[in-house]
């Protein structure tokens, strides 16, 4: 019995070490090589994010400035019959994803930041959003400046959003939730005064939820990129490429002008 015990345990261990092998291979394998072979990018989205990556209830398929612009990036990689391919992240779990292999890229209102260019890569700058504040009309909170000690501001867990609250409002108390739609949630049922993040994020919950409006206009600058593994500096070349050509050619103005009309 005891050797049956042992035999078995040691399998286990085995089968842990190969499955671990296996995700370390998929991380480290090159991109841009896999992609010649098997026409497909992975791309990391969010999901729950109005005018950037949401769901649509009637066809479940995933729409959004991030979506349209991850397609136009895969048709100038792979050609028109190159794939892509879309999984949900969040603040929280996209880099954890990237870093394991379960995506390619992560395309997903984040911003460009020192402290994330230690552990990843971004192309340059696809958007530029700056952070802002979203409370209920006739909220007495006109700006960053009325956020005190007998505020609470709301914002999703992982995101540099809470950093910036705490460093530009360090009295007001900041509840950290996991998503978009809790934190307004959250805020919709009076457990903040205020929502932040970015105000690209902001202005669609707004145009969903006409009795809530932005205070103050933008207190950061707030660029957003397209994150890669390290290690993956020709995939990296790639996009970039890809992401220079569809702003030269128009395609990125048309995507702009969809999801954006009115800026």
């Amino acid at each position: 019995m005891k050797q049956l015990l042992k035999k078995g345990a040691l399998l286990f261990l085995m089968m842990l070490v190969l499955t671990a092998c296996g995700k370390a291979s998929v991380a480290n394998e090159d991109i841009k090589t896999r992609i010649k072979t098997s026409p497909t990018i992975v791309w990391g989205v969010k999901t729950d994010t109005r005018l950037f990556g949401l769901i649509n209830i009637e066809s479940r398929e995933i729409e959004g400035f991030d979506i349209d612009i991850a397609k136009a990036l895969t048709t100038e990689i792979l050609g028109k019959d190159g794939k892509a391919e879309f999984v949900e992240v969040t603040s929280k779990t996209r880099i954890p994803l990237l870093k394991n292999g379960n995506i390619d890229a992560i395309i997903a209102t984040m911003t460009i930041s020192d402290e994330r260019k230690k552990v990843v890569d971004f192309t340059d700058s696809y958007f530029d959003a700056g952070q802002s504040l979203l409370v209920k009309k006739g909220s007495p909170i006109k700006s960053i400046a009325d956020l005190n000690a007998r505020t609470t501001v709301l914002a999703v867990k992982g995101s540099t959003s809470a950093i910036n609250i705490r460093a530009n409002a360090p009295e007001t108390k900041v509840l950290e939730l996991e998503n978009y739609a809790e934190a307004f949630t959250a805020l919709q049922s009076g457990q903040g005064d205020a929502m932040t993040t970015d105000n690209s994020i902001l202005l669609g919950i707004a145009e969903e939820n006409p009795d809530y409006e932005l205070a103050g206009g933008n207190f950061t600058d707030e660029p957003y990129g397209i994150a890669i593994n390290k290690g993956q500096e020709p995939f990296l070349k790639e996009v970039n490429h890809a992401l220079e050509t569809i702003r030269s050619n128009g395609t990125y103005d048309k995507i702009y002008q969809k999801w954006f009309p009115k800026k």
